[in-house]
């Protein structure tokens, strides 16, 4: 019988009503706990359903091509086992470039993460601020003035990130709490219109390296600018590989700081964090990630862009979602170089022709259905 029922009989029975003890609310740690449990399952299924579906891309990426190999074959070939011809066109030709790819998208999406958290700012993201371009501007300067080709234009791609986001922090101001890594805000987005102005000023010495250049070897400089796997080496591979692995190995533990950060400079302070050393590194972390993609693949576009915002929505919340994030950034990288490839027959283009037409629209898609969410909020 139920608590109401008890109180009327023993009304009617002119008795005192038991008193029924009303469930204690949830203490604030337990409620802080089950959120926790929950938005780690989420994580997790996230992140399991992203491995999977770069398995599937695998697969494919691996399969396809003039010759098409069995995905039996590409098992077989994958232990060393089958024909020599299966496993020279999986593991010689195919595994390489599937590498690459899913090594440069980890490292944008890791790169476009790490800005958006630290300043605050849906924009702040390499190909937006000027890095990429950057990156850009010193390889085809490299490439038409100097004849540069492999690992050689790589360094100088790196060397103009690094010294594009340097250009960034000088122009933005004094380093510091309020500066130009402070937070988000007001000092987020200077750094962003200031990193936007020194786009135009890479694409305009771009612009005209390429209006003095010989036709052929403008035309080898614009296919590096589209954003391009191609075929691969190893030692450009085993390069990019190092260097992810390094930059990944600092980012787990700069971390649990970035999470401090999100929650402002004061707050983070409080905590024990060194705020701007800390801003300064993760910064450069960024950078550097950026600067990797961009030396091996060119400025491949919108996957720093959007790999973040997409990964964000996955998993809910307002965190950083690294892991999430670098899984988001391998499979659109990695599916758009299959695509790339194959979507059209005897045509293949570019890889940041295809992220290009694939990222705006889900870019799009994402803004109108939050802009939907609050409005019915």
């Amino acid at each position: 019988m139920s608590g109401v029922g008890v109180g009327a009989v023993s009304a009617v029975a002119g008795e005192a009503a038991p008193s029924v003890a009303p469930a204690p609310p949830p203490s604030g740690g337990g409620a802080l706990r089950r959120v926790r449990a929950a938005g780690l399952h989420r994580l997790v299924v996230v992140c399991g359903l992203l491995a999977l579906l770069l398995g599937v891309i695998a697969v494919l990426a691996l399969m396809l091509g003039d010759r098409v190999v069995a995905p039996q074959d590409v098992l077989a070939a994958a232990v060393g086992q089958g024909s020599g011809g299966d496993r020279f066109v999986v593991l010689g030709l195919r595994a390489p470039r599937l590498a690459l790819s899913l090594l440069v998208g980890a490292c944008f999406g890791l790169a476009g993460a790490v800005f958006q958290s630290l300043l605050g700012n849906p924009l702040a993201s390499p190909d937006i601020i000027g890095i990429s371009q950057g990156a850009s501007a010193a390889a085809v300067t490299a490439v038409l003035l100097f004849g540069a080709s492999g690992l050689a234009v790589s360094g100088a791609a790196f060397a103009g990130a690094v010294l594009a986001a340097a250009l960034i922090l000088l122009l933005a101001g004094r380093v510091g709490r309020s500066g130009a890594v402070g937070s988000g805000g007001a000092a987020g987005s200077r750094f962003v219109l200031i990193g936007i102005a020194l786009a135009f000023l890479a694409q305009a010495l771009i612009g005209y390296l390429l209006t003095r250049a010989d036709v052929r070897d403008a035309q080898g400089a614009l296919l590096w600018l589209v954003g391009s796997i191609g075929t691969v080496q190893v030692p450009e591979l085993v390069v990019t590989g190092v260097a992810a692995l390094v930059l990944a190995a600092a980012l787990v533990v700069l971390a649990p700081r970035l999470r401090m950060l999100q929650l402002g400079d004061e707050a983070a302070t409080a905590l024990g964090v060194r705020v701007t050393p800390v801003r300064l590194l993760l910064l450069l972390v960024a950078v550097a990630f950026a600067a990797v993609a961009t030396a091996a693949a060119g400025p491949v576009a919108f996957v720093a862009f959007v790999s973040a915002p997409i990964a964000r929505r996955l998993v809910g919340g307002l965190g950083p979602a690294l892991v999430a994030s670098a899984l988001v950034g391998a499979v659109v990288v990695g599916g758009a170089d299959v695509l790339a490839q194959h979507a059209v027959a005897g045509l293949q283009v570019p890889v940041g022709i295809v992220t290009g037409l694939v990222g705006a629209p889900i870019l799009l898609t994402l803004l109108a259905r939050g802009n939907r969410t609050r409005g019915a909020a």
